[in-house]
C-alpha cells in the first residue's frame, strides 16, 4: 500500500486505487452526490448553475458526474454537454449515440481481424499420408 495526502483535506491515508481522496472525503462527496441527485429529481428543469448554487457543489464536479454517467438529465432540461467527438448536444456521458456506435465498430474491427486464407502449394508433400 502507498501512503498519500488527500487532495481535498490534505490528510494522509493508505491509497489503493481510484481518486486521491481519503475515505472521509469520499463519503462526504457521495452524500453530496445523493443530495444533488434528489435535487435534480425534484427540479427537472434546473440549470447547472442553479444546481451548483442550491447544493454548494462546483459546476466542474457536476460536469464530472455527468461525464461519468452518474447523472443524466431529461430531454426538456436546459442542461446539455457537448459530445467530445462531434460536438452534438448530449444529456449524459462523453459521446453521443452515433459516435459511440462508430467507436464501438472501430474497436471491434481492430479486435477481430480477418485472417487471409493460406494458399497451399500443390507440390508440397510434407502434410500428405504416406505408406511403407
Amino acid at each position: 500500500m502507498e501512503v498519500r495526502a488527500c487532495k481535498t483535506c490534505k490528510r494522509l491515508f493508505n491509497y489503493i486505487t481510484g481518486p486521491v481522496r481519503c475515505p472521509a472525503c469520499s463519503d462526504a462527496l457521495e452524500k453530496k452526490f445523493q443530495e444533488v441527485k434528489s435535487y435534480i429529481w425534484d427540479h427537472k428543469t434546473a440549470s447547472l448553475q442553479e444546481i451548483s448554487e442550491a447544493n454548494n457543489v462546483s459546476v466542474g464536479q457536476l460536469r464530472q458526474w455527468v461525464r461519468e454517467e452518474r447523472l443524466s438529465f431529461t430531454e426538456d432540461s436546459p442542461v446539455g454537454l457537448e459530445c467530445e467527438s462531434c460536438g452534438a448536444t448530449i444529456k449524459t456521458g462523453r459521446y453521443c449515440a452515433n459516435c459511440k456506435g462508430k467507436l464501438s465498430n472501430t474497436l471491434m474491427s481492430a479486435i477481430t481481424k480477418e485472417e487471409k486464407p493460406v494458399k497451399k502449394d500443390p507440390r508440397d508433400t510434407r502434410n500428405r499420408m504416406r505408406s511403407i
